[in-house]
């Protein structure tokens, strides 16, 4: 599990800057669930009831730096969680339908699993947002590419990479 701090968020068409200590920004496609009431232990059968809306979102990683902080052993939150490490979509509303329909490809864990496993270690809250990455394994972006994601016709994710 990856906790980030709302400093990480990147809402709305604002660009990702890369950051200047990285020389190797991946992405990776992930769903954010919002949060829709508090709960603590609740069972995957249970958790659809949890969240209220879902969103397409881009999850940065500073692939170098993952990848000397994996090799020398220590901690890798710094190539994860830095600010602007998640750019998120225009919010969809729950109304019954799966939120793994919002990306093609398969996700690392079900939503009802991602709300189960993050309410047995900690409360969620209202507005909290969990995260869920697709298994894809993450691409290289460059200065200039447009990350987008369209449902239904529609672009509910729009992000410029400067």
């Amino acid at each position: 599990m990856v906790l980030k701090g709302d400093s990480c968020l990147l809402n709305g068409r604002k660009p990702m800057f890369i950051p200047d200590w990285t020389n190797e920004l991946g992405v990776t496609n992930c769903i954010l669930l919002r949060v829709s009431r508090l709960g603590k232990e609740i069972a995957p059968r249970f958790a659809n009831r949890y969240y209220d809306a879902v969103a397409p979102g881009a999850d940065f990683t500073a692939l170098d730096k993952l990848r000397e902080a994996q090799a020398a052993g220590k901690p890798w939150t710094e190539a994860i969680a830095f600010d602007y490490s998640l750019a998120i979509g225009e919010w969809i509303n729950n109304d019954g339908m799966s939120a793994t329909t919002l990306l093609n490809d398969e996700l690392i864990i079900s939503p009802e699993e991602a709300i189960s496993k993050a309410s047995s270690v900690m409360t969620i809250r209202q507005g909290d947002l969990i995260y869920i990455q697709a298994k894809q394994p993450p691409r290289v972006v460059q200065k200039e590419e447009i990350i987008h994601v369209k449902i239904d016709g529609e672009e509910k994710l729009y992000c410029k990479i400067k």
